[in-house]
């Protein structure tokens, strides 16, 4: 058995800072795959600009809006996902509270059927800001299995979820995990064997070099099998805050000759899927 990686630009569409960066980087083959934010007002040229490198994005099931953009507004417009206004909350605790399973499938079939409807057919899909998984109160993990698998997609879902937590769940949480992954495999829905990511600010790491290191020891530590390590590369400018630092690095980072050294010494096979 080998060790495979599936290299992501998340966010794809979020504004157009970070369309820019996640074409050139795909166009380039520094990463493998995307995931597309159907909600955004960028969403539409995001979709032009992806179809010229031939990479279907992963539908990014959005149901929260970004600190520091304009709320975005579902395309469904179901009651329970939205504030008063129509728009998406940027509180995932929001969402977590009042959310109704219904109204977030009707919302991930909307998105879908958007993405197809422009001409791109995704195959697996994953959950902007983790808000499918329940980490903010309720969890729709049931729903978006059952929900794939009438899609045939497959799902972020880490077989082993230690990497991306940093250590051994909660009980309650590690019980809740180990059914949902074995209704994944009763669905037949592929999942990854684990995910990374950097989830650190800008002032805790302090440097990019400290960014680097870190994915330099993820890459190391990935088991055998597909794993994902996904990213949000973007523009500084592009993200207000803190946070468009780390995006500005991670864009470096992959571009950076010690990152590509690194997975040729290795031997991770960069792949475009954890699906067969």
């Amino acid at each position: 058995m080998s060790r495979r990686v599936v290299i992501t630009a998340d966010d794809l569409g979020r504004e157009p800072g970070t369309t820019e960066v996640i074409v050139s980087l795909l166009a380039e083959g520094h990463v493998s795959a995307t995931t597309l934010i159907c909600v955004s007002p960028e969403a539409e040229r995001a979709a032009a600009a992806v179809a010229v490198t031939g990479v279907v994005p992963r539908v990014h099931v959005t149901l929260t809006s970004e600190r520091g953009l304009p709320r975005w507004r579902p395309i469904d417009g179901a009651a329970s996902l939205v504030d008063p206004d129509g728009t998406l909350s940027d509180d995932p605790f929001v969402l977590g509270a009042r959310g109704e399973a219904a109204d977030v499938i009707r919302e991930a079939d909307a998105q879908l059927r958007w993405m197809r409807e422009r001409g791109l057919a995704p195959v697996a899909a994953d959950s902007h800001s983790g808000t499918l998984y329940g980490l903010h109160g309720r969890s729709w993990l049931a729903e978006s299995l059952a929900w794939c698998a009438r899609h045939g997609l497959a799902f972020r879902l880490p077989r082993d979820p230690e990497p991306y937590f940093g250590g051994p769940l909660p009980p309650p949480l590690a019980a809740a995990h180990e059914r949902a992954i074995a209704y994944a495999d009763a669905l037949g829905v592929p999942v990854p064997q684990t995910i990374a990511t950097n989830r650190r600010t800008a002032r805790e790491l302090g440097s990019y070099e400290r960014l680097r290191d870190d994915y330099l020891r993820r890459l190391a530590a990935l088991p055998e099998g597909t794993s994902e390590l996904f990213l949000h590369p973007s523009r500084q400018d592009a993200v207000i805050g803190p946070d468009g630092v780390v995006r500005t690095w991670e864009a470096r980072l992959l571009r950076d000759p010690v990152w590509h050294k690194a997975l040729d010494s290795e031997d991770v096979e960069v792949v475009a899927g954890w699906w067969a």
